[in-house]
């Protein structure tokens, strides 16, 4: 088996007196999605947040396509930022900007394109979110469904190898949640893989190679999702029946 893409050694997070992360330990392969569960407290956006130095972890290792990333300086990390995406839970659009101008943003930031070239990169990642109408509106214009698929194109118009989604379905109605599943399922089949923040049980099924459990500061489970369906673990019995 080829070398994971993405690895996670002994990763340990406190905040002041609380213990968030005890050790956590997991990989990723290059284009498979790993869903990410656990109860609400157990620091699962934490860990994303951490994996690109959003927060700083207090012990561990982070590997990234065969590189150590957590010991990097910010200006570092940044271009490991164009290949490993962060698809934030809101959408976290700049509310001054029109669609377009927020999907555009990472490429000006690290890119020197032609204009062209520029609006033929957002046109086609918007295309694929199904908001290629929509170039010209601000995010107040758009509904919630909406901005978290603006949010999803921005995250990938720099075509990373791993995008980091922090709970995209939620909030969300059983439309607006199948988009997303369908926009996952999209970018999986053109070769980005992720991990998948969720509390929803249905929608992890549906795009994830591997489900991993959040147990009291480790993995208390991980495994594809037969494993999951035949464990008897006390730990995964709950996320059974959701």
């Amino acid at each position: 088996m080829a070398a994971p893409v993405l690895q996670i050694k002994n990763l340990q997070k406190k905040f002041g007196d609380k213990t968030i992360h005890r050790g956590v330990s997991l990989e990723l392969h290059s284009g498979e999605i790993l869903g990410l569960l656990g109860n609400s407290g157990t620091g699962k956006s934490v860990l994303l947040r951490c994996l690109i130095g959003l927060e700083v972890m207090d012990d561990g290792e982070v590997w990234f396509k065969g590189k150590r990333i957590d010991l990097l300086r910010e200006h570092q990390l940044s271009k490991i930022r164009t290949q490993l995406s962060y698809a934030f839970q809101s959408g976290a659009l700049f509310d001054s900007l029109t669609v377009q101008e927020n999907v555009a943003y990472p490429l000006r930031e690290h890119l020197r394109l032609s204009e062209a070239e520029e609006q033929r990169r957002v046109h086609e990642v918007l295309t694929l979110v199904h908001m290629a109408e929509a170039g010209h509106l601000l995010p107040s214009d758009l509904s919630g469904g909406m901005q978290k698929r603006v949010g999803l194109a921005r995250a990938v118009v720099l075509r990373p190898d791993v995008i980091l989604y922090d709970e995209p379905t939620a909030g969300l109605d059983p439309v607006n949640v199948e988009n997303v599943l369908e926009i996952m399922r999209d970018f999986k089949s053109r070769g980005m893989g992720g991990i998948f923040v969720t509390h929803d049980i249905p929608a992890a099924r549906k795009v994830c190679d591997r489900l991993a459990i959040l147990h009291e500061g480790r993995v208390g489970f991980e495994g594809d999702i037969a494993a999951f369906d035949a464990s008897n673990s006390p730990i995964v019995e709950p996320f059974q029946s959701s």
